[in-house]
């Protein structure tokens, strides 16, 4: 099944956990704790960096860039093992570990506090799972195989990218200056969604994935001009 969410691209084959909700969650300024200090745990830290939120680590060992972030203040390391005061204030927790034991522990705790959990590769220990995504600016395309088969989610991303092209993500950008440019200036609600419709469904598009990006501004201009002046 295919589906279109709320600018979510979402795919799914069947779910290991029931009917998944697809979101997006703001986690600026939220607290996210990654208990692991490997590759995995590295990839997800890396990750989180995007979003602006406050990273907290817990291992004994961690790689290399683990430390050059936590020496730059980019996140908080402890480097130790996991202790059940760790979870304090936690909004999600991503439990990057190779032991079972670890994960079922966190998971537990964590359910009992009402805190999110991922522990990767692990899918019975995961109140949620994390997409593969497809980025252009604004624009984000999140894939997911209900955590049966990250390999392929991986497989789809790449043939996405190809077809999601950067002009799409620049499109977006231009759609949302002007959306605020009408929502101050034009009171009518239905007039509102014609004009997002004429923009949507013009040949802008086009021109930016043609590289001509002087025309494509040309046109916004003077349709919004159209339906301004």
């Amino acid at each position: 099944m295919i589906g279109l969410v709320a600018g979510l691209f979402f795919i799914s084959s069947g779910a290991v956990m029931a009917n998944l909700y697809p979101v997006y969650i703001d986690l600026n300024n939220k607290k996210c704790l990654v208990i692991g200090g490997g590759k995995v745990a590295e990839r997800k830290i890396d990750n989180l960096l995007y979003y602006g939120c406050l990273i907290r680590v817990v291992s004994p060992q961690v790689e290399e860039n683990i430390e050059r972030w936590a020496d730059k203040e980019l996140i908080e390391l402890h480097k130790r093992d996991f202790e059940p005061q760790d979870l304090e204030d936690s909004f999600m927790v991503f439990v990057a570990t190779d032991d079972n034991k670890i994960n079922e522990q966190v998971s537990a705790m964590c359910r009992e506090r009402g805190v999110m959990v991922n522990a990767v590769d692990d899918p019975p220990n995961c109140d949620f799972y994390v997409p593969s995504i497809v980025r252009r600016n604004s624009l984000v395309l999140a894939i997911s195989t209900g955590g049966k088969s990250p390999a392929f989610a991986r497989r789809i991303r790449s043939e996405i990218e190809e077809i999601i092209t950067p002009e799409y993500g620049e499109f977006v950008d231009i759609l949302g200056e002007q959306r605020e440019l009408i929502k101050n200036h034009i009171k009518d609600i239905e007039m509102r969604k014609k004009i997002f419709e004429d923009l949507v469904y013009s040949d802008i598009l086009d021109l930016l994935k043609a590289g001509e990006k002087e025309r494509a501004r040309e046109k916004v201009e003077k349709c919004m001009s159209y339906w301004l002046d």
